[in-house]
């Protein structure tokens, strides 16, 4: 009689190529770069090639480093579910309707504050084109001096 012996399951064998990402994500946006330039510098189609690598997968545009993107976008979303707490809802909900509130007054304010910008700009080249109207005229009512009149 022969004996069975559950094994578990055989790990799925990572290349290469996998190992080397997952390293470089483990080490930061700082470890990217520096094997981007490492590759420019010792044969340059290797450095341009993780450029386009870093281009493609966004790793090289991305706001927060690639070892805490997942971690932040878990968080983001998180923000918006509710929390089974009804009190702490209605506190959330308010709070997020006073912040609103209070942006759209911000933003209500910087466009009063361009406006009135504006005018004193507009205000200011009206003036100045007053003032070099008033200096071209003719002192005496708009008749030349020098030719006698003709009647």
């Amino acid at each position: 009689m022969t004996s069975f012996t559950p094994t578990a399951p055989a790990a799925p064998v990572q290349g290469w190529f996998s190992r080397s990402e997952a390293w470089l994500d483990s080490k930061g946006k700082g470890a990217w770069i520096a094997a981007m330039v490492l590759g420019f510098v010792f044969f340059w189609p290797v450095g341009l090639a993780l450029l386009f690598y870093m281009i493609w997968s966004k790793r090289m545009f991305s706001k927060s480093s690639c070892r805490h993107r997942k971690s932040w976008a878990r968080h983001g979303y998180s923000a918006m579910k509710p929390s089974g707490n009804s009190a702490f809802d209605a506190y959330k909900a308010d709070t997020l309707h006073r912040l609103e509130q209070e942006q759209h007054d911000f933003e209500a304010f910087l466009q009063r504050l361009r406006e009135a910008k504006d005018k004193a700009e507009f205000d200011e080249f009206m003036n100045e084109r007053a003032r070099a109207a008033a200096s071209e005229d003719p002192e005496d009512g708009g008749e030349d001096q020098g030719e006698p009149k003709r009647h």
